[in-house]
C-alpha cells in the first residue's frame, strides 16, 4: 500500500462516487473493511472480459484503459482511467461476466470492493439503489454518445473532439503509453488513419505535435471541425 493511502482515505474517496455519495460515514467505513488493496505492473491485466466481475474498482495511482477487442485483435477503447476515478462500475452489479477488459498502462495501484457488500446495501438501502440506477442512466447516456460518435463522424471529427476534452490549458500531455496505436484504438481506427488525422491536423495549423504533449494551436477551428 502506497504511504498515506488508508482505509479511511478510501472511504473518503467512495463518496467522490455519484452512487456512494448520499451513504453515511459509518456505512462507507464499512465498505471501506472489506476492501482489497491491488498493484499492477505496466501491461498486467486488472480484469479479463468474459471472466466473472470482481468488484468495484477505485484507482489510487497509475492508469488503466478499459477496452472491448476483436477476435483479430483489434481494441476499442471505453474508457482511460485516471487516479481517483472508479472503473467495472457496471459489471459490478450484474451476475453476467465482465463485458470488457482492463489493463494497467503504467505501474498502478488501486482499491477493489467486492461486489457482496454492494449488492447487500442495494438490499437494505432503497436511497443508494436510487442512486445506483441514477448512476447507470447516466453511464448508458456516455455510451450511446460513443457509439453516435464512432458510426455519424469521421475520425477527424472524433480526433479534434478528444483533444478538445483532454487539453488542460491547450495541451494534452502525452505519457510514454500515449502511443499512435493507443490514439487509434481510442479513436476506433487503425494507427495508420490515426497518424494522418493528427499529421493533417497538424498541416492544418491547428496542433502541434510531439512525443510528450500535442499543444492546441487554434482552438475554434478545432471545434468548428469538432461539431
Amino acid at each position: 500500500m502506497s504511504p498515506g493511502t488508508t482505509r479511511a482515505d478510501f472511504a473518503e474517496r467512495l463518496r467522490a462516487i455519484p452512487f456512494f455519495a448520499r451513504l453515511a460515514a459509518d456505512e462507507l467505513a464499512a465498505l471501506a473493511r472489506e476492501a482489497d488493496w491491488r498493484e499492477y505492473a505496466p501491461g498486467e491485466v486488472v480484469f479479463l472480459e468474459g471472466e466473472p466481475a470482481p468488484g468495484l474498482f477505485l484507482l489510487d495511482s497509475g492508469h488503466v484503459k478499459v477496452v472491448k477487442a476483436s477476435a483479430q485483435g483489434r481494441e476499442q477503447s471505453l474508457e482511460f482511467i485516471a487516479p481517483g476515478q472508479p472503473f467495472n462500475t457496471v459489471a459490478v452489479f450484474t451476475s453476467h461476466p465482465s463485458p470488457a477488459t482492463a489493463v494497467a498502462l503504467e505501474a498502478s495501484a488501486a482499491w477493489m470492493l467486492p461486489r457482496a457488500p454492494i449488492r447487500r446495501l442495494l438490499r437494505e438501502s432503497p436511497a443508494f439503489a436510487e442512486q445506483v440506477i441514477e448512476s447507470m442512466a447516466d453511464r448508458m447516456v456516455s455510451l450511446v454518445g460513443l457509439v453516435a460518435d464512432l458510426a455519424l463522424r469521421s475520425v477527424m471529427e472524433r480526433l479534434a473532439r478528444l483533444l478538445i476534452e483532454q487539453a488542460v490549458d491547450g495541451v494534452v500531455q502525452r505519457p510514454r503509453w500515449y502511443t499512435v496505436p493507443e490514439l487509434a484504438s481510442r479513436l476506433g481506427t487503425v494507427p495508420d488513419v490515426a497518424q494522418r488525422a493528427l499529421g493533417k491536423l497538424a498541416a492544418d495549423g491547428m496542433i502541434d505535435v510531439s512525443r510528450r504533449e500535442i499543444r492546441i494551436k487554434d482552438r475554434g477551428a478545432l471545434e468548428a471541425l469538432a461539431g
